[in-house]
């Protein structure tokens, strides 16, 4: 991409009541929009962020053959009713509206009940399960305070997994497969090392359920980790009671705070029964399916990895869900600066290589200024001097000095066949 075609802009100013460093600096460097108090628009930039943590998470979800779709906004009350989970003393986030007629809807901060009514439809016997859907879906919750910028917000992006069992076994199987596919999720993003699944509150279905709980100074929750048993109980919970039963030693641990990034959620039977949800067994008996949910917020870990990753002078990017690998700045407005420069930009855009070309007239100063702002990893420049020693200029983002590469290196660096750029 061409910056030169690109609308957004990089700025020194935010609003004054975005507090949050995520918000502040992706809006800074155009990456988001506020509409208002919890609610942002995700502009190219930052579109391709999103999408490519939508990308790995779609990979790992469909390697464990779950099938995606994707559900309704809006959602009928009656069916919300009876789960109980339609008043507002029961669920104190909805969105509700009414239709020309007279019908009562809600905007979906969830999609447990509709998913269930529908695989109704499609879930009658043994033989079909078990079953698995996700989808990548808005959802609107009615908060009370909008804060910490896109870590918590009105509107948002969830990946929300479903899976339905025949047994308590195979459902914990299943969960089980779940929780290992997230841990590598949150891996291949870059936040490995400081995600704990953690121990919480199951609220009504089950006395415990699982966090994936990410350290940072930004986060709203409290945890209390134990780094090398890589485990974690959150602070709602932690108690010698709940301690015994979860088999952890109150020695080592270390109190934290930290950003829940996703959770998995295990319904048991009890869902199915309210919405009289049952399959025949291989006897001819019907029986109550096995039910479970698994979300992950999108635009959440969006602005977990800005905050746990950013420096002084901007966002710094993951490689593998930056919006682009390099940042190619053009120095100079000479015939020969402007070809090699356009020369490249098109040999790394056929070999593959996600490029932001910086083919703008303003000074070197702000192009740099620019790419760290924008937490592009690598930062490549064609110069009169890097033509006149035959070399491309290289830095990596988190990188203190910039070096002179030839052409073998800069491919090598990037992984690609030097082939590709000769």
């Amino acid at each position: 991409m061409r910056l030169s075609k690109l609308f957004t802009s990089t700025t020194k100013n935010v609003p004054a009541d975005e507090t949050s460093k995520n918000a502040q600096l992706l809006m800074q460097a155009g990456f988001i929009h506020k509409e208002m108090a919890g609610v942002y628009a995700y502009l190219p930039l930052g579109l391709k962020v999103l999408e490519n943590i939508k990308t790995i998470v779609r990979e790992e979800m469909n390697a464990l053959d779950s099938n995606e779709l994707i559900m309704t906004g809006l959602q009928r009350k009656e069916l919300w009713e009876s789960t109980g989970r339609w008043d507002d003393k029961a669920v104190d986030v909805w969105f509700k509206s009414e239709l020309k007629n007279g019908t009562q809807v809600g905007f979906g901060w969830s999609h447990e009940e509709p998913i269930t009514n529908m695989m109704k439809n499609f879930v009658t016997s043994y033989r079909n399960l078990p079953a698995s859907v996700y989808q990548f879906q808005t959802k609107l919750r009615n908060e009370l305070r909008a804060k910490s910028g896109i870590m918590r917000g009105r509107e948002f992006v969830m990946k929300d997994m479903y899976i339905l069992a025949r047994s308590q076994a195979e459902n914990e199987k299943l969960y089980n497969d779940v929780k290992a596919a997230y841990l590598r999720v949150f891996e291949r993003v870059g936040l490995g090392e400081i995600t704990y699944v953690t121990a919480a509150s199951g609220g009504s279905f089950t006395k415990y359920s699982h966090e994936f709980q990410t350290i940072t100074d930004a986060g709203e929750d409290v945890i209390y980790v134990n780094r090398a048993e890589k485990l974690a109980i959150n602070e709602e919970v932690y108690n010698d009671e709940a301690l015994a039963e979860l088999g952890i030693e109150k020695e080592g641990l270390e109190k934290v705070k930290a950003a829940e990034v996703g959770n998995i959620f295990n319904f048991g039977t009890e869902k199915s029964e309210k919405m009289d949800f049952t399959f025949d067994d291989e006897a001819g008996q019907k029986q109550f399916v096995h039910l479970s949910s698994y979300g992950i917020g999108i635009t959440r870990l969006m602005g977990v990895i800005a905050e746990v990753f950013a420096d002084d002078k901007g966002l710094v990017w993951p490689e593998n869900i930056a919006p682009a690998k390099v940042y190619l700045a053009r120095l100079g407005d000479s015939a020969e600066v402007v070809a090699q420069a356009d020369e490249l930009y098109n040999r790394l855009t056929v070999a593959g290589t996600s490029v932001l070309y910086d083919d703008r007239d303003i000074r070197p100063g702000q192009k740099f200024g620019d790419a760290d702002l924008l937490g592009i990893p690598h930062r490549l420049v064609i110069s009169d001097k890097t033509i006149a020693a035959g070399t491309v200029e290289l830095k990596a983002r988190t990188a203190a000095d910039a070096e002179q590469v030839t052409v073998e290196k800069l491919a090598e660096t990037l992984g690609i066949p030097a082939s590709t750029l000769l």
